[in-house]
């Protein structure tokens, strides 16, 4: 399950962790939470552990405890429309059929929060996607898998500065993926 497509979201947020120091993991907020220090910024990771269809309710516990903005959350998530690699960031907008972020839209009343849309490919035929999303990453996608998530961990203070520009640029230039 952990190399699952649909698990990209939780790897970058585990490389975040290494590449800055977090804490240890906790069980807390039906999740699972580390906090860390990335540029001038504290930040609480966490990996919800509910099921995908209800990890706003996790978002929700933990941005009510911490009296957390939606405009101050990042959720970092796998992305069928974007090819395998390719990372966008915006805030804010749809979830695309996604039910972590519907889950997060109905548990925060708002849209409006930030979203790292991490590109998995689409597998061409919509009755291959389950199949897909649900699948492990191919020997293939390791030429790119790893080189992103060190990507995203080496510039993730950029998005904690609040300059996603500048890490979608940064990341751009990982392993030649493309803004």
């Amino acid at each position: 399950m952990a190399r699952q497509r649909h698990n990209i979201g939780f790897m970058a947020v585990d490389a975040i962790a290494g590449r800055h120091g977090a804490s240890p993991w906790r069980a807390r907020f039906k999740g699972m939470t580390a906090e860390a220090r990335i540029g001038t910024q504290k930040i609480l990771l966490l990996k919800p552990m509910t099921y995908m269809n209800l990890s706003g309710e996790a978002v929700q516990e933990a941005s009510s405890f911490y009296k957390i903005a939606a405009a101050d959350i990042t959720a970092f998530h796998d992305e069928l429309d974007l090819e395998p690699g390719k990372i966008r960031v915006k805030k804010g907008g749809g979830n695309a059929g996604h039910n972590g972020l519907r889950s997060m839209d109905k548990h925060l009343s708002t849209p409006d929060y930030w979203r790292v849309r991490l590109g998995i490919g689409h597998p061409g035929d919509k009755a291959r996607v389950t199949g897909h999303v649900l699948g492990d990453f191919s020997k293939q996608d390791q030429a790119w898998l790893g080189p992103v998530l060190d990507g995203v961990a080496d510039h993730a203070a950029l998005l904690a500065e609040g300059k996603p520009e500048d890490f979608m640029t940064r990341l751009a230039l990982v392993n030649g993926v493309q803004k």
